[in-house]
């Protein structure tokens, strides 16, 4: 097994966040390794464009990442996170994921898993996105079972 020296965990703020965390947690003690925790907030101006007139000065995106960072900052403070290894990005979850991870240097990407099947899993999940796409290790943490 390797000797992860650099761990990015993802989440949702789902109820099975937690869950991810603590494996997270896990192995970076195990691996006395850094653990940089993420959200992604999903576009929603491009959600929007077109369909219904918004405001200019409306930022959805950044108003949506300024909530995040403050369930960011209690959930960190709950699992005893530093403050430093906090991130929320503005995007597509599964590019920014595996972005950050690369910028960050991370060599293990912790993310939940819901283990759909079939169609669901076909027409995409952060997690499979993610495992398709990242350069490091992954993890996918099997939550709401």
């Amino acid at each position: 097994m390797a000797n992860y020296r650099n761990v990015l965990v993802a989440v949702d703020f789902s109820d099975d966040s937690k869950a991810v965390v603590r494996k997270a947690q896990e192995i970076s003690a195990r691996n006395q390794a850094t653990l940089n925790l993420l959200h992604v907030v999903e576009y929603t101006s491009s959600m929007y464009a077109g369909d219904i007139p918004l405001p200019e000065d409306l930022n959805l995106d950044k108003d949506l990442a300024e909530q995040a960072a403050v369930k960011l900052k209690a959930l960190a403070e709950e699992m005893q996170i530093s403050e430093a290894a906090q991130y929320v990005e503005i995007g597509i979850p599964k590019r920014e994921i595996v972005r950050l991870a690369e910028e960050r240097g991370a060599d293990l990407i912790v993310v939940g898993s819901h283990g759909r099947h079939g169609l669901q899993l076909l027409l995409g999940s952060t997690a499979n996105g993610v495992l398709h796409q990242a350069k490091c290790d992954v993890l996918a943490v099997r939550v709401g079972h």
